[in-house]
């Protein structure tokens, strides 16, 4: 499972015009889900994303993570992240997860982050959206647990 994290100043993600989601100050997570993925690797993504410090303390310095901030949590699923790169010019997506899989995999990750932390807003899984963001740095980094 792969995450791409953004530390953002505000966030949210539409569906046909309409906001689905929203957070403020936090992070905007954008996750593929790949074929060999797991609830046990999406656990361990969700402590990661969740324990990452990526916020400035007082000195200025990426000390501090997003639950100490209290800041929010936006999952937004993109197949995308999965794709096969490494050869010529156009991704191939064998080594994302089926569509069905993938949609139970994101889903049990966001049920266990509105779990873990508050607030925790989404993207609809399969849906064509529109993200925007402010982000806050720019800060983005590519988590990947297997």
């Amino acid at each position: 499972m792969i995450a791409l994290i953004q530390r953002v100043a505000r966030a949210h993600v539409e569906v046909q015009g309409q906001t689905v989601g929203a957070i403020d100050r936090g992070i905007l997570a954008l996750i593929g889900v790949e074929a060999a993925d797991s609830p046990e690797i999406g656990a361990r993504l969700l402590e990661k994303v969740l324990a990452y410090r990526i916020f400035p303390d007082d000195a200025g310095k990426m000390n501090l993570n997003l639950q100490q901030i209290g800041g929010g949590l936006l999952l937004v699923p993109q197949f995308t992240l999965a794709a096969d790169t490494r050869k010529g010019t156009r991704p191939g997506f064998s080594t994302a997860a089926p569509p069905d899989r993938a949609r139970l995999l994101f889903e049990g990750l966001l049920t266990a982050s509105r779990a873990a932390h508050a607030p925790v807003a989404a993207g609809v899984f399969g849906a064509d959206m529109q993200v925007h963001l402010v982000n806050d740095g720019p800060v983005t980094f590519s988590l990947n647990v297997t």
